[in-house]
């Protein structure tokens, strides 16, 4: 079961950052052309990272304290963690004027859908498997 969990986490990592590559590239170039050709480029890709970082932050916090005494706990001290560095640096770029904050919003968003999508689409085949079971049983 324990293998089963790392293949789906680490399946849906990769199927966010590959699928949703597609989108921010196209986005970060025509963006280019309609706002300032750096910050607004620049804040996609940072949307995009800091997305992609905040998923696997969650999914090693969540396997690592898996079965863990007190987890609940321990998993909300590091969600606190987590999201106050990454607001830290948020804000020190917007800030200092470095990215664009409708970018950053863009690359977050679209990591956030990329998410729901590939976590609908691992919950499907987990039902199918469950369903292929009680046939076979």
């Amino acid at each position: 079961m324990k293998g089963v969990m790392i293949n789906t986490e680490m399946d849906l990592l990769k199927g966010v950052a590959v699928k949703s590559v597609f989108i921010i590239l196209p986005a970060m170039v025509v963006s280019a052309f309609f706002s300032d050709p750096q910050k607004m480029p620049l804040g996609v890709l940072t949307g995009w990272v800091f997305g992609l970082f905040n998923l696997k932050q969650l999914t090693k916090n969540v396997k690592r304290l898996a079965g863990a005494e007190r987890a609940a706990g321990k998993l909300v001290f590091l969600s606190m963690i987590r999201l106050a560095a990454l607001f830290s640096a948020i804000f020190l770029l917007v800030y200092y004027e470095l990215i664009d904050v409708l970018g950053l919003l863009f690359g977050f968003t679209v990591v956030f859908i990329f998410i729901l999508i590939e976590g609908a689409r691992a919950g499907t085949g987990r039902k199918q498997d469950r369903e292929e079971c009680k046939v076979k049983n």
